[in-house]
């Protein structure tokens, strides 16, 4: 399972409150809630995503609330993977839950710039800055959990 875009970046400890702000949770559509993804932080962010792109972040990514709707909003609005530093635990499990592919690489988070071309492969973990030549190694999810997130998340798999 590979995607390819351009990378949208964000800083550290980037919280379930900024990714879906509560004030939108009076709806439980995806499609509704996925027009205001990041509009705290980043209010160009769904106007300018496009299916593949990916988002980059620093440490700590996904703190705050335990609602699923933040991976859920991310994945709804086309965005192929997210690479951070760090995720918050919670998020981390949702995510795969959902089925968004997330990969944990401090240096690529670190280097990787907005704008910048990417091209992950979550099989080997291998994420290539097309922009820049440079790649870098991720540790891939096992076999069962890429499986998870290959089915579009854990009811999907299960029901196969």
């Amino acid at each position: 399972m590979n995607t390819q875009g351009k990378v949208f970046k964000y800083p550290d400890n980037v919280d379930t409150d900024v990714i879906i702000p509560a004030r939108y949770l009076n709806t439980s559509d995806a499609q509704e809630l996925s027009k205001h993804c990041m509009e705290d932080i980043d209010s160009e962010y769904v106007k300018k995503v496009s299916k593949g792109d990916v988002m980059v972040a620093g440490w700590n990514f996904g703190c705050g609330s335990s609602r699923e709707h933040a991976p859920l909003v991310i994945k709804t609005c086309g965005t192929g993977c997210v690479i951070a530093k760090s995720f918050a635990r919670i998020f981390y499990r949702n995510a795969i839950n959902i089925g968004l592919p997330i990969l944990e690489c401090e240096t690529a988070a670190e280097e990787i710039n907005a704008g910048d071309e990417v091209s992950v492969d979550f099989d080997t973990g291998i994420i290539s800055d097309l922009t820049t030549g440079k790649t870098y190694k991720a540790e891939p999810f096992p076999e069962f959990i890429q499986n998870i997130i290959k089915a579009g998340g854990l009811l999907k798999s299960l029901k196969k």
